[in-house]
């Protein structure tokens, strides 16, 4: 039987059966006598077991095994679950996931799994010790911290030919070369992105030759906790590893100039054996493979026609190519109606329809509910939680909101960081609360929502808020601002100074974070994105951030209007109504006009002064028109001189020279050839 076939099928049901598991760990925490939700953990765990016995996976086959034993004493009443076999059980599921992100990145899913799988059979023997596991397991570490490190051959890695004759070239004219170990620490959450900030900073000392993994593999945070760079520069090795160090979250480096002829008399000498393999299988995980090898067919062919994977390239490009073939309906529909031929019409009318459904498959295909990534954060909220002896209730509202796939699979960690940093130094401890007079459990709130051609998603706590001295103080002492320019510093802008680079205003750094560590790699990564990230803080009564995020849809609906002269396009998304008003229903109020709109106050903006548009010839005072829109729960009425119509159009970029133009996110081409700009309404409204 081949497996690889199979092989994105288990990745993704193992995928849902994990989850299911800690879903209903979760509920079972707090209802552990029920006998349904042991069931279906079990139920979960046995399917997940042959699947990996079925796949190879002896590790995982085996895990799942004495989960399975554990669960069976459970659900016939011989084990009460308590809080210490919840946890043994919470760590098996984190392995398992472990071993699963092993095989989705080319892996063999081998972990060491004894140490757990000792702890479930103590309890299914009755000799389950909490302390006394936590003890073997500190032992064991130390073991591991113990051993011997590899000499200074094996550590330079494997420089080939040509880049030995660069390093020894360089050395001619005044240049030494480094190799170059960094470590992050163990709890950093975006790996990537410090290491390519550790890069970008080496790189501006000199000229990098070699990096272990390659490039492309850190990016895509294929290296566990180290990885290695070959720089060539004129700095001091004081200079490299102080540069290094800047980088917050990196717990050591180690620098070590390389010495080429020495390099190639070590490198004739030294040989690595190879190592060989070895594949050892229980007589009972080969009796469930070769059933589930029998039934394999059977089971899997109906639910491998149920869905397709592709590759989200080849989605852009029929994104792309699907955008202009929606320019040129535009142009045809056009011609049709200047022609007046009732047949070319009709015809016309009849593609139009057939697009727009294939227009609406297209878009809703790379489109996936925010769901995915929330259902990871209420096990991590309920771990933290407990490390930090605080109660606290996660609420998730509007887990549905939809958004494009390529943004959800980069959110995950920007928002595991929020969350950690508000359960850690967001929400007080209980004995506080009380004695602020708040309830003893806190809450944080997580809410994703739509506004206008954005996803807005809030973190919010009701903790003790940003201590704003303690900020001002550390900015001050790091160097960020100077003392004059704290004193003129508002509110929102001291916030703002937790995503500057490094800043903590945390007493004791913890293991789960430090408030404002990191931060600056959040906001570069929604920035990334093309969204943004803000802070709303009220000492005493909580903190929110607030990201927002672009729908990155390439084929919107508009309302096309007419400014003099000029027209633009208004996301229909945004909008909540046109309206016309005569001169004397505008109202003045706070230096600004104003109308009633269905009992509402809405303040005016004019495009025509916005953009500057110079006056028409046919310029004369009438009714003014109104495109209503809104940004969350503001609103904001935009003056225009005609409203020309509803129409479905490409949202094109306007190119790296012009980049952050003010209240424009794109321009489109109409179907008469002609250019509209898109009129981001969120900057509009204040």
């Amino acid at each position: 039987m081949e497996m690889n076939q199979y092989l994105d099928m288990f990745i993704e049901e193992s995928k849902e059966h994990i989850q299911a598991i800690n879903d209903n760990l979760l509920v079972l925490e707090n209802d552990p006598e029920s006998v349904d939700l042991i069931n279906e953990i079990f139920r979960s765990a046995h399917t997940l077991k042959g699947m990996a016995a079925t796949m190879g996976f002896e590790d995982m086959a085996a895990l799942t095994h004495e989960m399975e034993n554990v669960l069976d004493q459970a659900r016939n009443h011989k084990l009460v679950i308590n809080s210490d076999i919840m946890d043994v059980i919470f760590k098996c599921v984190d392995l398992l996931e472990t071993m699963l992100y092993s095989i989705a990145g080319g892996g063999d899913g081998k972990e060491n799994v004894s140490h757990v799988v000792a702890m479930l059979q103590a309890i299914l023997s009755g000799d389950f010790s909490p302390a006394a596991e936590e003890e073997t397991s500190e032992v064991a570490v130390a073991e591991a911290v113990s051993v011997p490190e590899a000499d200074e051959q094996q550590k330079l890695g494997n420089l080939d030919e040509y880049e030995l004759t660069v390093v020894e070239q360089s050395q001619q004219t005044g240049f030494q070369a480094y190799w170059i170990k960094t470590s992050v620490q163990d709890n950093c959450i975006l790996k990537a992105a410090r290491a390519y900030m550790v890069y970008d900073s080496l790189d501006s000392l000199g000229e990098i030759i070699k990096t272990t993994p390659s490039v492309e593999e850190i990016e895509e945070e294929k290296f566990e906790k180290s990885f290695e760079i070959v720089l060539l520069t004129k700095e001091n090795i004081e200079k490299v590893e102080k540069t290094v160090l800047n980088v917050s979250e990196i717990e050591s480096v180690e620098v070590l100039v390389i010495d080429p002829k020495k390099y190639k008399e070590q490198q004739k000498t030294v040989k690595a054996p190879e190592a060989k393999p070895i594949t050892v299988q229980s007589a009972e995980v080969k009796e469930v493979a070769a059933k589930e090898e029998k039934a394999a067919p059977v089971n899997k062919k109906p639910a491998a026609s149920k869905t397709i994977r592709v590759d989200i390239e080849r989605l852009d490009v029929l994104m792309n190519l699907f955008s202009e073939l929606v320019i040129d309906r535009g142009r045809l529909e056009q011609l049709a109606r200047e022609s007046g031929q009732s047949a070319l019409m009709e015809t016309v009318e009849h593609m139009s329809r057939i697009s727009g459904d294939l227009q609406s498959i297209i878009l809703t295909m790379r489109m996936v509910p925010v769901e995915q990534v929330f259902n990871r954060f209420p096990r991590m909220v309920r771990d933290l939680a407990k490390d930090l002896n605080k109660k606290i209730n996660l609420e998730i509202i509007g887990a549905e909101t939809e958004l494009d796939r390529t943004v959800i699979d980069e959110i995950g960690d920007p928002l595991v960081h929020l969350l950690r940093n508000s359960l850690d130094h967001g929400v007080e401890s209980a004995e506080a609360r009380i004695a602020a007079g708040k309830p003893e459990e806190g809450l944080v709130q997580l809410k994703a929502y739509h506004g206008g051609n954005h996803v807005f998603i809030e973190v919010k706590d009701d903790g003790a808020g940003i201590n704003r001295e303690k900020v001002l103080a550390k900015s001050i002492e790091r160097g960020i601002v100077t003392e004059q320019g704290a004193a003129n510093l508002s509110n929102k802008q001291i916030d703002e100074l937790l995503f500057a680079s490094g800043l903590s205003t945390a007493d004791k750094i913890s293991d789960v974070s430090g408030r404002g560590v990191g931060l600056d790699v959040v906001k570069t990564k929604i920035e990334s994105l093309g969204g943004a990230v803000g802070i709303d803080s009220t000492p005493g009564a909580g903190t929110t951030f607030l990201i927002q995020l672009p729908l990155t849809l390439s084929i919107i609906s508009a309302m096309l209007v007419q400014v003099e002269d000029e027209k633009f396009a208004v996301p229909l998304s945004s909008i909540i109504e046109t309206a016309v008003f005569t001169p004397d229903e505008i109202m003045h109020a706070h230096q600004q006009d104003v109308i009633d709109f269905r009992g509402r106050i809405v303040p005016l903006v004019s495009l025509k002064s916005i953009f500057n548009i110079p006056d028409s010839e046919e310029s004369k005072e009438s009714d003014i028109s109104v495109v209503i829109v809104r940004k969350g729960d503001k609103m904001a009425g935009l003056v225009v001189d005609s409203f020309i119509g509803q129409q479905e159009i490409v949202l094109k970029s306007l190119g790296k020279y012009l980049v952050n133009v003010f209240a424009i996110s794109g321009a489109t081409i109409l179907g008469d050839g002609q250019v509209a700009l898109i009129i981001d309404c969120n900057a509009l409204i204040k």
